[in-house]
């Protein structure tokens, strides 16, 4: 079983960055793809990004390409979402999720199996 916990998250400004960190554990860390999702009150869990088992492959979402990152540390079996040029509409909750997977990425929710509790993202004007 694996346990995913999400830190890093707070209140920023609009313009502002964070960067959200999640830690595995229970698991072979580097066999992971792991994914950022994030949600809103009464909308739907959507996906944000999304890294390979080797961090040699990412891919974003539209509304945050060119303003996340994600990037992994399999020695510290943590999987980090660097957030910059924050805007309103990226508040929500954010979680990162895992799949064991060494075959390509996915922007599913149903291509993951643990979920973390989520960390709140609030950016202020």
């Amino acid at each position: 079983q694996v346990q995913l916990v999400e830190s890093g998250g707070g209140l920023v400004q609009a313009g502002g960055s964070l960067r959200l960190s999640c830690a595995a554990s229970g698991g072979t860390f580097s066999s992971y793809r792991m994914g950022w999702f994030r949600q809103t009150p009464g909308k739907e869990r959507e996906f944000v990004g999304v890294i390979s088992w080797n961090g040699g492959s990412t891919s974003y979402a539209d509304s945050v390409k060119g303003r996340f990152t994600i990037s992994r540390d399999n020695a510290k079996n943590t999987v980090y979402l660097q957030m910059n040029s924050l805007k309103l509409e990226d508040t929500a909750i954010y979680y990162c999720a895992a799949r064991r997977s060494y075959l390509g990425l996915s922007y599913a929710l149903n291509g993951y199996n643990y979920w973390g509790q989520g960390t709140q993202v609030t950016v202020s004007s």
